[in-house]
């Protein structure tokens, strides 16, 4: 067969094992020598009732969008992309329809039935359009546009975050956009001489989305921000609270018409102590639960249940379940052996929509390849994490 073609449909390649450490069957979705990722953690990739799900691979030595049948491990060849393996930003709309991805500059839709695709939206010369996502009602893509100073600064931050640094202090000209599905011109709502990422729309009001100002997390002046696109009000989401504290990777966890919603989120604080936490969108309400290991996301489903990624030495998935006592007993749910060299090889684990499994992408063989494992109702069926782990209300 000829492989690499939109259409194509690849055979299941997947496996299942038991983790070493914990005992937990794991779940191999994708086995290939190319990279093989799923979306960003703050986007949903789950679709058609959970029985298929998006992802993204290198394989033919060229980054394309594909879809994988859960049952029994099929995949389809979403997109038939030629050239380059760049790193694919994709998306999904709530209906589970259409699924949008970001080629260099360009935005594209794709119809998950026909495999039709329509060119959404063109970024501006002289710009870099960064992650995509989708509007609570699906009627906008949004994404960020920031001035592109790549011919004075040295940049790779997909493969090591080089020029971080750099670019957040040269303040480059920044937009957040909103871009129609149905067409017609994008519309600016918000414009900052800041370096603007990370735009994420409320998954229920399709007003609200939160972003982030980029760089160094410890020097940059506030990372996260909350903003109403009907109005353009913005205004900043947990700040920080004593110097060199790191807040950031922020993502919605719940939304209702009462409160808007609630916003997580992990960070350091100035003596490293690593935390999660969670707080309103009016800055109400905040709750941190501290753990002495250092990690490179978080992870919730409601607050129900969190899900950390160790970072080296620890190589281990840390799981917790409220109870009356809060987050108190942290619990390690498999390895994930993620090297994290570059984007496409973080972990970014992701609780599926309705919280009884967990996604992450590993390169454990030497790969990026999806991960699924189911989390288990019994969690004496799961081994302690040593860590100190306490409670924090301020």
């Amino acid at each position: 067969m000829n492989k690499g073609l939109k259409g194509e449909v690849w055979p299941a390649e997947g496996r299942t094992f038991q983790d070493a450490k914990s005992g937990v069957s794991v779940r191999q979705l994708t086995d290939y020598q190319a990279h093989n990722y799923h979306l960003y953690f703050t986007e949903n990739g789950w679709y058609d009732g959970g029985k298929r799900l998006l992802f993204v691979s290198d394989r033919s030595n060229c980054t394309n969008l594909f879809s994988i049948e859960l049952d029994m491990g099929r995949i389809t060849q979403l997109t038939g992309l030629t050239e380059g393996c760049d790193f694919l930003s994709a998306c999904l709309n709530p209906q589970g329809t259409k699924a949008y991805y970001k080629h260099r500059n360009t935005i594209t839709e794709v119809d998950l039935a026909t495999l039709a695709e329509k060119q959404l939206y063109e970024g501006p010369a002289g710009f870099q359009a960064g992650q995509i996502s989708v509007s609570a009602d699906g009627a906008y893509v949004l994404t960020n546009l920031v001035e592109d100073l790549s011919h004075r600064i040295r940049t790779d931050l997909h493969s090591g975050y080089v020029g971080h640094r750099e670019i957040m202090e040269a303040r480059p000209l920044s937009r957040i956009v909103q871009i129609p599905v149905s067409g017609g011109e994008a519309r600016t709502v918000v414009e900052e001489r800041d370096w603007i990422g990370h735009v994420n729309p409320s998954p229920v009001h399709p007003h609200l989305l939160t972003y982030c100002h980029e760089g160094p997390w410890q020097l940059v002046d506030q990372r996260i921000w909350g903003c109403d696109a009907a109005t353009g009000r913005t205004w900043p989401i947990r700040p920080r609270r004593e110097e060199l504290e790191m807040v950031g990777h922020e993502y919605w966890l719940e939304s209702d018409e009462q409160s808007g919603g609630r916003i997580g989120y992990h960070g350091f604080r100035a003596n490293g102590t690593g935390f999660f936490g969670s707080i309103s969108l009016d800055n109400t309400d905040m709750e941190e639960t501290e753990f002495a290991f250092v990690n490179w996301h978080a992870h919730g489903d409601g607050d129900r249940q969190v899900i950390v990624d160790g970072r080296a030495p620890v190589q281990d998935l840390i799981y917790w379940r409220r109870g009356v006592d809060g987050f108190a007993q942290a619990k390690l749910l498999a390895e994930h052996r993620c090297s994290f060299h570059v984007q496409k090889v973080h972990a970014h684990p992701r609780f599926s929509p309705d919280g009884s499994k967990l996604l992450f992408t590993s390169d454990r063989s030497g790969y990026a390849n999806l991960y699924l494992l189911d989390i288990p109702e019994d969690l004496d069926r799961l081994p302690d994490y040593a860590a100190e782990v306490r409670l924090h209300i301020p």
